[in-house]
């Protein structure tokens, strides 16, 4: 029984570390998920080209939300820019 207590908390302490490592998803990382799920159902050729087709759109709107950005954030510099741009870019 002591044993079964035992590994239940390490089991638990584990999960809690790698959960605290986890780091945040890139944009590339989020859209590919999008995408992903928008594709279910499809198969093959047609997965392939829906995949190639949305990628590429995403990384379209991706340019163009840090071209918005960067328009919105002149004046700002160091810190106070790097957080606007952060939010800026998780709104849009």
């Amino acid at each position: 029984m002591k044993k079964l207590v035992v590994l239940a908390f390490v089991s638990m302490a584990c999960s809690m570390s790698m959960a605290a490592d986890e780091k945040p998803k890139t944009a590339q990382q989020q859209l590919m998920g999008t995408c992903n799920t928008e594709a279910t159902g499809k198969k093959g050729d047609e997965r392939k080209e829906f995949m190639r087709s949305c990628l590429s759109d995403g990384k379209k709107r991706q340019q163009e939300r840090m071209k918005s950005c960067n328009v919105d954030a002149t004046g700002k510099k160091g810190d106070e820019r790097k957080a606007f741009m952060s939010e800026c870019l998780k709104k849009n």
